[in-house]
């Protein structure tokens, strides 16, 4: 039985994280009233991609110019259980759709780059935390760890999320296929020509479908003051889209699209898995583990781990002084 999916191409509001979920919210609730019951936002909707943004961080030093940036950037970032998600999540479950959130996640003083699962029925499924921002982003985001990688069934079958250039890590990729993954989404920041080719062979590389989504972003969604090194004038396009759904076999259904807001839609068939891995299942009849092994580590790492205390909290005589 065939599935709409819908794959959102828009530009986020950075500066006003509330405005950016009610307009998170209309555009889910425009792609279910089209059919769509899975729906996939970019990289860093919530909380702004700062295209073109140094930081003011030379190497050696950080200006205070740039530590008032992150202070800025650090505020538009949303919490899981925020009012900005919450607002999200009620949409969701008034057009009874699966949501893929990609968003800037503030926890404690570091901010991370993930994706949000949202079901309509159950609400806020998991989430995947990138494992490894790209270049200038290692200054403004954490890393994240194997504990969110899920994957999640769905109507329109079972679901994960790699952001951007983690797309590039082949094992990661088939940690996903190992999952079952049958809708990969692919958030991103990336418009350039060489991603729709990179999408297309994860696809016949997975035989999943394939949803990127990217923002189309121009220099006027900041204000004046935002240093970009990028661009000065306001109609200046810092992130062109690109967005696309490609099927099993490669093909590509929808997109890329490079020419403003949009949605584009999409109806998948599972069987079109099924047939796909006929003659390549990765993970199965096509691998070789006699030869080749992949070790996951999924359990999560925290910087302080407790590991005991005295009953009731209290300090052993002799050791106050080293609590």
């Amino acid at each position: 039985m065939k599935t709409r999916v819908a794959v959102i191409q828009t530009s986020s509001i950075p500066t006003d994280a509330m405005a950016c979920a009610a307009k998170g919210a209309s555009l889910v609730e425009q792609a279910a009233a089209n059919g769509a019951k899975l729906v996939v936002f970019p990289e860093a909707f919530l909380g702004g991609y700062p295209k073109g943004c140094t930081f003011g961080a030379p190497v050696g030093t950080r200006k205070p110019e740039g530590r008032d940036a992150y202070a800025t950037y650090y505020h538009q970032a949303v919490s899981p259980e925020g009012p900005e998600v919450a607002m999200i999540i009620e949409a969701a479950r008034r057009a009874d759709v699966f949501v893929v959130l990609g968003c800037i996640e503030r926890d404690g003083g570091t901010l991370y780059c993930t994706v949000l699962f949202i079901d309509g029925k159950a609400g806020l499924a998991g989430k995947h935390r990138k494992l490894m921002p790209t270049g200038a982003e290692r200054l403004i985001w954490g890393f994240g760890d194997g504990s969110t990688m899920p994957t999640f069934e769905t109507p329109a079958g079972r679901v994960g999320a790699v952001i951007c250039w983690e797309n590039y890590m082949p094992m990661l990729r088939m940690y996903m296929y190992s999952q079952g993954i049958a809708i990969y989404c692919a958030p991103t920041a990336d418009d350039r020509d060489t991603w729709l080719p990179s999408m297309q062979h994860i696809a016949l590389e997975g035989r999943c479908y394939v949803l990127s989504a990217c923002q189309y972003l121009r220099r006027d969604a900041y204000p004046e003051d935002f240093e970009c090194v990028l661009a000065d004038g306001p109609d200046s396009v810092l992130l062109r889209g690109g967005s696309a759904i490609i099927d099993p076999l490669g093909r590509v259904l929808a997109g890329p699209d490079f020419t403003g807001e949009t949605i584009l839609y999409a109806d998948i068939d599972p069987n079109e898995i099924t047939r796909g891995k006929f003659d390549f299942d990765v993970t199965g009849h096509y691998a070789r583990p006699d030869v080749f092994q992949l070790g996951v580590d999924t359990r999560p790492k925290s910087a302080v781990q407790e590991t005991g205390r005295c009953d009731g909290g209290q300090v052993p005589r002799g050791v106050e002084g080293l609590r």
